[in-house]
């Protein structure tokens, strides 16, 4: 992801706080308990969340409840522990410097101020999964989740292959 890119996404997250998330479009498309996991996510997260929704149907005006529902919850693992601004940062510039530290300190998924970045930049995935089991939700969607930042190619049999790339498109221009 470009710095430029990564620099939008820091001021967008920085005034998160005042702009409103379209919370009916996430209602029309989730369960009752998917959206309350939706609510739980910070609304920088629900804001792009919902920027996803977005590029999703703008380039795929057909897509999938599946695909439109993981583009909405595939970052709801963040909603674990809520980040400040600085912990973003920090979690972005270290991965960007020192990536085999920033997986050290993700490795383990205690949520303390310091390594609650790195664990949440690792994990979150697999956090999202569990989150959307205890909903019941769809098979696909938790798959869907659980990759949304693995490496596609390993996944190029499955049949789910190509939502994953367009959840992945959608993530990155997002």
């Amino acid at each position: 992801m470009t710095a430029i890119r990564r620099l939008g996404q820091g001021f967008g997250a920085l005034f998160a706080f005042a702009r409103s998330p379209d919370l009916e479009l996430a209602r029309r498309r989730l369960t009752a308990c998917e959206y309350s996991a939706f609510r739980a996510m910070s609304r920088a997260d629900q804001l792009h969340s919902l920027k996803v929704l977005r590029k999703t149907l703008e380039a795929c005006p057909t897509a999938s409840p599946a695909l439109t529902t993981a583009a909405l919850l595939h970052d709801v693992g963040k909603s674990r522990y809520h980040l400040t601004v600085w912990q973003k940062t920090l979690a972005v510039c270290l991965e960007a410097i020192a990536p085999s530290l920033s997986r050290r300190l993700g490795a383990d998924e205690r949520l303390s101020r310091w390594r609650a970045p790195f664990a949440l930049r690792r994990h979150h995935a697999q956090w999202g999964g569990e989150i959307l089991r205890r909903c019941d939700a769809d098979e696909d969607v938790i798959w869907l989740v659980e990759r949304h930042q693995a490496d596609a190619r390993r996944y190029r049999e499955d049949r789910r292959y190509e939502l994953l790339r367009w959840l992945q498109r959608a993530d990155g221009e997002s």
